[in-house]
C-alpha cells in the first residue's frame, strides 16, 4: 500500500506568489486554460477551490478541490493538468504522482486529471504502476483533431489544404455576404480581412455568449449532450474574454442576422476550440456557416504566428475512437477531415483513490445534498 506521509517538493502558493502563473501553466508549450488563474477564479464563484501547487522543478499544478457534504473531507480534479511545460510523459506522471500523494496527505479523499498527453508514450503506465486507474472522461471528449499550422504556409496553401466541398462552401459563403464578427479582449482587433469588429456595446459581448449558448443548446438536444446553464457559461466567457486569452466569433448574414457562433481558446502556442454551433433552421438558406467560421479561426491562429488549431474531439462515452459512417458523430469527424485535421490518440482521465470509504460515501452525500439544495 502506498504511505500517504506528507511528499517532500511541493510548495502551496499564496495568492501574491501567483504573478507568473500564467506564464508557467498557460504560455509554455503544452500549456491549458484550465490551469490558468482566470479559471480558477472562476471555479471558485461556483463552489470549488483553488489550491495553486509549486514543484520543486519549476512546474505549477492547478489544483480544483471540493468538500464532501456533512463527512469532512473532499476530491480534487486537476482539470487538463499537470501541463507538459516541455517535460516528457513520464515526467509529467511522476508530478501527479508527487501532487496527488501531497494532497492526500492534506485530507484529499480522490484526486482526478485529464492532462492532454498522447496515449502510447508512457504516461499511462507511469500511473497505473503508482495505483492510478483510467476513468471515463471529465470533458466531453478523450482524443482530439488537431490541425497543424506549418510556419511555411500561406493561407492559401492551408485554404488548398481543404477538401473541395470545404473549399467551395467556404468561398459560397464570402460570396453571399456573410460576415464574421471577431469578439476579442481589451485592446484587441481583429486581424485583417475577413473579420469586423462587434462594435463598443459594453453588453455586446454578454449578448453573444448568450447567443452562442443557445446555439451549443440546440446542437446538444440533437446529439444528446448538456451545455450547462447559460449563466455559468457567460460568466466564463466574460472572464475569458476581459484575459484575452478567448475569442469568439460570430457569422453574420448581409441583413444582419446571427446565423453561428464558435469559441476558442489560445493557449500553449495553439488555438483550441471550445463551443460552436449555428441556426440548424437556416443550414439550407445559408450553407457554409459552419466551414467560414472555423477558417475565420484558422485564418487567426495563422496570423498570430501559432502552430497548431486544436479543433477538438468527436468521440463520446461508450465510443472513445474514430467514428464510423452511420454514427451520429461521423459527421463531425468528417467535417474536421475535410480541413486537414488529424485524430490524436490521447491517454485520458486517470484517478487515485486515497480513502476509498470516505470517497464513496463523499459521492452519496453530495448527490444527497444537491437534492437537498434543488441544485
Amino acid at each position: 500500500m502506498t504511505s500517504l506521509r506528507a511528499v517532500p517538493g511541493v510548495t502551496e502558493l499564496a495568492p501574491e506568489a501567483l504573478d507568473d502563473w500564467d506564464a508557467r501553466t498557460v504560455d509554455v508549450p503544452g500549456g491549458d486554460l484550465y490551469q490558468s488563474r482566470p479559471w480558477a477564479e472562476y471555479r471558485s464563484r461556483h463552489g470549488w477551490q483553488p489550491r495553486f501547487l509549486a514543484l520543486d522543478d519549476g512546474a505549477r499544478v492547478l489544483a480544483l478541490q471540493r468538500p464532501w457534504a456533512w463527512i469532512g473531507g473532499s476530491g480534487v480534479y486537476i482539470s487538463r493538468g499537470p501541463v507538459t511545460a516541455g517535460a516528457t510523459p513520464d515526467v509529467a506522471a511522476g508530478r501527479l504522482v508527487v501532487v496527488a500523494r501531497w494532497l492526500a496527505a492534506h485530507g484529499v479523499d480522490a484526486i482526478a486529471s485529464d492532462a492532454e498527453i498522447p496515449a502510447g508514450l508512457g504516461y499511462e503506465a507511469a500511473l497505473t504502476g503508482h495505483g492510478f486507474h483510467q476513468i471515463d472522461e471529465l470533458q466531453p471528449s478523450r482524443h482530439r483533431m488537431r490541425l497543424l499550422l506549418p510556419a511555411s504556409a500561406t493561407e492559401d496553401d492551408l485554404l488548398m489544404a481543404t477538401d473541395m466541398t470545404t473549399r467551395q462552401r467556404i468561398r459560397g459563403a464570402i460570396k453571399k455576404g456573410l460576415r464574421v464578427r471577431c469578439y476579442d479582449g481589451p485592446g484587441r482587433a481583429p486581424l485583417g480581412d475577413g473579420f469586423e469588429a462587434p462594435g463598443a456595446d459594453d453588453g455586446a459581448a454578454a449578448a453573444a455568449l448568450d447567443r452562442l449558448h443557445g446555439f451549443v443548446e440546440g446542437t446538444g438536444v440533437r446529439r444528446d449532450f448538456s451545455v450547462g446553464r447559460r449563466e455559468p457559461f457567460r460568466d466564463w466567457g466574460l472572464t475569458g474574454l476581459a484575459t484575452g486569452r478567448m475569442v469568439l466569433l460570430e457569422t453574420v448574414s448581409p441583413e444582419g442576422d446571427v446565423l453561428g457562433a464558435a469559441m476558442f481558446y489560445r493557449h500553449g502556442g495553439r488555438l483550441t476550440y471550445s463551443h460552436s454551433g449555428d441556426r440548424a433552421d437556416l443550414r439550407r438558406a445559408w450553407p457554409g456557416v459552419a466551414h467560414l467560421q472555423l477558417w475565420r479561426a484558422i485564418q487567426l491562429a495563422h496570423r498570430e504566428g501559432m502552430g497548431e488549431v486544436d479543433l477538438g474531439g468527436v468521440d463520446v462515452a461508450g465510443a472513445r475512437r474514430v467514428p464510423v459512417e452511420g454514427e451520429p458523430m461521423y459527421g463531425l469527424y468528417a467535417f474536421k477531415r475535410s480541413f486537414g485535421a488529424e485524430w490524436l490518440e490521447q491517454a485520458g482521465a486517470f484517478e487515485w483513490i486515497a480513502r476509498p470509504w470516505r470517497y464513496g460515501l463523499g459521492r452519496v452525500t453530495r448527490r444527497l445534498a444537491a437534492k437537498v439544495g434543488g441544485r
